[in-house]
Parts: C-alpha cells; structure tokens; sequence
C-alpha cells in the first residue's frame, strides 16, 4: 500500500459510487489505473465488500453504542442481541471492541436492562449518539431502490431499472436523494490488518461546546489525516484517520484533545469491521407492508 491507494481507499470509503474515471480525476492519474489498483486491493482482501450503510435513525431507530472487554466476536452478539438487533462490531488493538445495536424505543430502559442482561462481558461504557437531524422522508420508491443498492451498491443505474421494473430517471432522482441523506453512505467494508505502511485508526472525542465550530477547527488541522469524513453525533465527533507508524497516531491524539471544546478523546486501532444488516432488511420489509407513503419519524 502506497499513498495513492490509501486515498483511492479514502474516496471509496466516503463514496464507492464515485467513478474510476472521477477518482482518478481528482487525484491526477487515469480510471484505468484507479480501476487497477482497486481490483489489486479486492484481491489482497484489503477491500472485502462494497457496502451501503444505513444510520438506523434514518428509519424511525435508535441506536445504542457499547465499549466492552473482550473480542470474541459471537459471545459479543449474544450479549447485544438479548437488549436489540446488532448494527456493527469493531474489535479493536488492547482487547476492546466497539459495537453497537438498533433498538426501536424506550432508549434509557435499554440501557438499564444491558446493564443487568450482559453479564459475560465487561461494559466499560454505554451510550446512545443520536444524529442530530437525518433526513427521514422516504418513499416505499426509495426503499425498493434501497434494496436494490444493498445487493450491489455499486450497480449501474440501468440494471437498477430493469431489476426494479423504474424508469432511469427515477432511479438516478432517487440515488441523488440518498447521496445528499447524511443518514445514508455509499462505502466500502475494508480489512485494516491487510493494510501494509499504515495504521487506520478512530479517535472519539466528546465535545462541550458548539459541534459545528469544533469541526471546522478539526477539519482544519487534521483534514489531510483523513480516511473518512468524521462522524457527528449528539455529543460526539469520531474521527476517522490513518498514520503511518504509532508515533505519528499518538501525536494526532494528543493534538485532539488540545483543540478547543475536545472535553476528551479516545483513541481505537480496529482488527476488524463487521456491520450487520438483518434490521435494515426488516425495517424495509415492514416499511413496505405498512399504509404508510413516506417515512416521517422525527429523528432529532
């Protein structure tokens, strides 16, 4: 892995829909080459999937995050699953994993019965990041192109039409929409022990103070570090970067929780990235079955 891939990798985690021909566009060099070493990074395993990730708040859910001791992934899930549907599960370097799971209402009676139900593993923290203000006004037009993309993210937009019996028109009106929901992301799903010269890493701040203005400042100083563009939620930024050995990531950290309204930061090396999507499915499904023209949940 050289630089170049890490920002071919960077762009397809923001928007795997971007074309071979754009990628290479923005970063000087041809499609054909940009489609070389992408098809290089799927063989090494380093790119597993591309992937459409669905914020459950979105569709009307809540969604609660864990920090837990442990990594033992299927022990993980039985604990998460007795309190909601899992949304994804990162072990991470030290023997933490963060995850999360989509629950449907009653948030803080689902923290309290976590507490008592997951006794198997040790929860260091619990905490619910709501997103303040994704769009939810989807159609049952949306959700059936919806499926279409969680099959092939990537798909052309007339085999989209032809296997969802629409026009072209309204499967491109619709891809638009859900490219500008913040709720919504065209990505990929990536192996970050394949990844050789580099060190991607998240670090999770809390912030008192105004969120927007803390951003700017992060975005700022810490923009070219990127590997994704940064989380927002309730209370909390998560960035998402890459260094290229441990004293470089240690420096970003430290220089985190120098900025201004950072309360504190902490900072994840991941092992590996699982999301889940069974809830996304059955939301859909549901969605579908019901009266309803346009989902209209109030999300913030």
């Amino acid at each position: 892995m050289d630089n170049l891939d890490m920002k071919i990798l960077s762009r397809l985690l923001n928007n795997c829909r971007e074309s071979d021909r754009q990628i290479g566009i923005e970063l000087g060099i041809s499609g054909g080459a940009v489609r070389a070493r992408i098809k290089k990074m799927e063989e090494r395993k380093i790119i597993e999937e591309f992937f459409i990730k669905v914020e459950p708040p979105v569709l009307g859910y809540g969604v609660l995050y864990f920090v837990v001791s442990g990594e033992n992934i299927n022990e993980i899930l039985d604990q998460i699953s007795l309190v909601g549907k899992p949304f994804f599960v990162v072990p991470c370097v030290g023997g933490i994993t963060v995850c999360s799971i989509v629950v449907k209402e009653n948030m803080k009676q689902k923290i309290q019965l976590a507490n008592k139900l997951m006794k198997d593993v040790r929860v260091l923290s619990i905490f619910e990041a709501e997103n303040p203000g994704f769009n939810a006004n989807l159609t049952k037009t949306d959700l059936e192109i919806l499926e279409e993309l969680i099959k092939d993210p990537r798909a052309r937009i007339e085999k989209i039409a032809k296997n969802a019996n629409l026009s072209t028109k309204t499967i491109t009106r619709c891809i638009e929409k859900l490219q500008e929901n913040d709720g919504v992301q065209f990505t990929i799903i990536y192996d970050p022990t394949k990844i050789e010269n580099y060190i991607p890493h998240a670090i999770l701040t809390w912030i008192d103070g105004d969120l927007k203005e803390t951003l700017q400042n992060m975005n700022k100083i810490f923009s070219k570090s990127y590997l994704q563009i940064p989380f927002i939620a309730k209370n909390q930024i998560v960035l998402f970067m890459y260094s290229n050995n441990i004293f470089k990531m240690d420096e970003i950290t430290q220089k985190v929780r120098t900025v201004k309204n950072v309360k504190s930061a902490d900072l994840f090396i991941p092992k590996r990235i699982s999301f889940y999507i069974k809830w996304l499915e059955k939301a859909i499904k549901d969605f579908k079955q019901s009266s309803k023209l346009h989902l209209t949940y109030q999300t913030n």
